[in-house]
């Protein structure tokens, strides 16, 4: 099958920018001695996560119970869930799964510690924790260096937890000093943390200036996107995640159609929706579900109709969850078809 053969809109991933997106990144940690584990809601796809395993990262991060469940079927069992994990179904879910494989998560409330702990217990299971901490972008986590030590010291103690050490993010200059003052506070109360979980794709090849850091949890880089172009962060001719989509319509010399909207592309980062690689100068300026309204008066060429486009995504963890399939291409040749195994599943 050729690019040509897919039907519009789809997902269509370069496997050789793939490929050298993870190596890239995979160098990077092992030159400065840091622990890579891709976060897989990139992706969502068990093939690129053993594809990133195989190239050296030492596990996963997964947000939700439902992705660990699809990773854990397609045999990866190291995971880590940088997630608080909140009520009596979530807890007893986790509890079983902890069996199936090398588990980990991060908690940063007793009561949290407390439930997972008893759910844990009663299952004869084990996880390793990691004590979440506040950052920059207030979100959640532990911005109490007294209450750091307590809570790990808690985990410690408690039944089925295994204390680990702390996770922060993002990992960059902004947090570094709260994050030095958590590691020495553990240090001096005898809880010093094995691993130092950061992460974060802005600062992905500045995470050797973060001192104490083991290893970091990075998700973006594996495709890269028009967010961090935009921001500086990712390049253009590296990002490997595309919309192949049809123009539909000209109903002005200046506007033509896509058959790709808000449910291929999302609306996230706003206006322009994207970047039309075959005519640079298109500006994607609104979106419905199915159509994406697109400016061409500045193109030297215009699009016609029935033409072909790739559209790079302003973010791109959210236009792949749109899609239940992606298609991993080298050139004009599709060598993969690959079913989104872990597409929408938030709980």
């Amino acid at each position: 099958m050729r690019l040509e053969d897919l039907d519009t809109p789809a997902l269509v991933l370069d496997l050789d920018r793939v490929e050298a997106n993870i190596q890239r990144l995979q160098s990077y940690c092992d030159s400065h001695g840091l622990a890579l584990r891709p976060h897989i809601k990139t992706h969502k796809l068990p093939a690129l996560a053993h594809k990133q395993i195989a190239a050296g990262a030492v596990g996963i991060a997964c947000q939700k119970l439902g992705e660990v469940e699809v990773m854990l079927a397609a045999g990866i069992t190291d995971i880590l869930i940088p997630y608080n994990l909140v009520g009596r179904q979530k807890v007893e879910r986790l509890a079983r799964l902890a069996h199936l494989g090398t588990l980990s998560v991060s908690v940063d409330a007793e009561s949290t510690a407390r439930q997972m702990s008893a759910a844990l217990a009663a299952e004869g299971a084990t996880v390793g924790v990691l004590i979440e901490l506040a950052s920059t972008i207030e979100r959640a986590g532990v911005s109490d260096l007294e209450e750091v030590v307590r809570l790990a010291r808690l985990v410690d103690d408690l039944p089925g937890l295994i204390y680990r050490g702390v996770a922060i993010y993002p990992s960059n200059a902004r947090n570094a000093p709260f994050l030095t003052a958590a590691i020495e506070a553990l240090d001096a109360a005898g809880l010093h943390p094995t691993v130092v979980s950061g992460g974060g794709s802005p600062t992905m090849f500045h995470q050797h200036e973060v001192p104490g850091l083991t290893e970091v949890r990075i998700g973006t880089y594996i495709f890269e996107d028009m967010n961090g172009v935009r921001d500086g962060f990712f390049k253009l001719d590296e990002c490997a995640a595309t919309l192949l989509c049809t123009v539909v319509s000209t109903p002005t010399p200046d506007r033509v159609i896509l058959d790709g909207g808000s449910k291929t592309l999302t609306t996230e980062g706003g206006a322009p929706h994207g970047y039309v690689v075959e005519f640079p100068e298109a500006k994607i300026y609104g979106l419905n579900e199915e159509h994406a309204f697109t400016n061409v008066s500045d193109c030297p060429v215009k699009p016609s109709l029935g033409d072909r486009v790739r559209i790079i995504p302003n973010h791109v963890c959210v236009a792949v969850n749109l899609h239940n399939v992606a298609y991993g291409v080298r050139g004009d040749h599709v060598e993969a078809i690959w079913p989104i195994a872990a597409r929408g599943l938030v709980q």
